[in-house]
């Protein structure tokens, strides 16, 4: 008989970027499932899905869930099945984020098949991987382009900044009344492709102002300190200037953002739940010590430009339910539930067309589908097959998951 609930065991990623230890939700999360952490090792990411890098399967016999999933297509949905194949079409991830990720952008999908054929080794597969991100704890990150004032009023005030822009971008860029997404472009392949030994001398003369205070404008104040701990992380790299041209988002519990394909992002520091379409494509051009590829960034971004606010993606209710909101990003292959129980409380919407995977942040409580009661409890990870109807309650201290799954359009 086929199992349509059941518990996964899902993968830890070690980043140099992650959490120490036990520090990590991502390796505090897996130890439900036996994991062992190492105290003085990075646990940047918990895996949850099918993606070859870093596979689930399931708890505890081990039988990877894609094969499980091809044996039994019934658990992804007729309509799912149709249209996405035979896998999820997304991976689901917890982040801790101790240090910054690289200034980056996931390719859209006819570029992201493009660098799979003529870079595999880099570029791992041909999907395009638009994500979501959703703030567990406190968290910033850049999230897209600044909105041009505020770059000219950086060119004009920030001479370090000033002094890596090719002065004809820069001149070009200041005098325009609305600066178009071509003089934005010049701007920032001018900054991403300067020599490294100019990058640390004016990155170093930036950070020596910031940290003696001298002659620190009023329009610094919101970035000098971030700009101080970027170069304690990765000293006297290009993407600390990013700083003067990307937003930086600063996410509350429960907040989100979506990244489209082709936007420039970098994670600063906190714990967030991810989803995307299933994919590890990312392009990098700063702040890591892995590869950079500037002109293949350079060329793929949209250079759409918007204040910080209009990054956010705003829950809306779902079905009705008193305690699940529903993070519905503009693509087709996911979206998020988050549900949050008080000790007692009961939630249920009715089933899902579509698979679905959850994970519970905080607390214990009851899963109840398919003619079973399950007990789960933080750090748990468990699948939900199509149309299987499903509830929750919350037990001891209450219960928080968050759940991702995908519907056909």
């Amino acid at each position: 008989m086929t199992s349509k609930v059941f518990q996964l065991q899902a993968g830890v990623q070690s980043y140099d970027w992650g959490k120490l230890g036990s520090a990590s939700k991502a390796a505090e999360f897996a130890t439900t499932t036996g994991f062992k952490v190492d105290e003085s090792k990075p646990y940047a990411e918990l895996w949850m899905g099918t993606h070859p890098n870093s596979p689930s399967s399931i708890y505890p016999d081990g039988t990877p869930l894609l094969s499980y999933l091809q044996a039994h297509p019934e658990l992804l949905g007729a309509k799912v099945k149709e249209h996405f194949g035979l896998d999820l079409p997304f991976l689901f991830k917890v982040l801790a984020i101790r240090k910054a990720l690289s200034i980056q952008a996931h390719p859209h999908k006819a570029l992201a098949q493009r660098l799979h054929k003529e870079r595999p080794d880099l570029y791992k597969d041909a999907n395009h991987k638009p994500e979501m991100a959703i703030a567990i704890t406190a968290f910033s990150g850049f999230c897209g382009f600044l909105p041009p004032a505020d770059i000219q009023k950086y060119l004009q005030l920030v001479p370090e900044f000033a002094a890596l822009i090719d002065p004809s971008a820069r001149e070009a860029f200041v005098a325009a009344a609305s600066p178009s997404k071509d003089q934005l472009k010049a701007v920032f392949a001018s900054l991403m492709e300067a020599p490294d030994a100019e990058v640390k001398k004016w990155v170093g003369t930036l950070i020596q102002r910031y940290i003696t205070g001298k002659a620190v404008k009023p329009e610094e104040k919101g970035v000098e300190q971030l700009a101080i701990t970027l170069d304690s992380q990765f000293p006297g790299d290009v993407g600390i200037m990013c700083i003067f041209l990307l937003n930086v988002v600063h996410l509350k519990p429960g907040e989100a953002v979506f990244l489209k394909a082709d936007d420039p992002h970098a994670y600063i520091d906190g714990d967030i739940i991810e989803c995307m379409a299933t994919s590890d494509n990312v392009v990098r051009a700063g702040l890591t010590p892995k590869i950079r590829d500037v002109p293949t960034l350079v060329n793929m971004l949209t250079y759409d430009t918007a204040p910080a606010a209009e990054q956010l993606l705003p829950p809306q209710p779902f079905r009705g339910s008193k305690h699940s909101l529903l993070y519905d990003p503009p693509i087709e292959e996911f979206s998020v539930l988050l549900t949050q129980l008080a000790e007692g409380e009961e939630d249920a919407y009715g089933a899902i067309d579509g698979p679905s995977i959850l994970i519970v942040t905080e607390g214990e409580g009851e899963l109840v589908a398919d003619g079973k009661t399950n007990a789960i409890k933080k750090g748990q990870v468990w699948f939900i097959g199509a149309d299987v109807d499903a509830s929750f309650k919350g037990t001891s201290g209450g219960l928080v998951l968050y759940r991702a799954f995908a519907v056909a359009p």
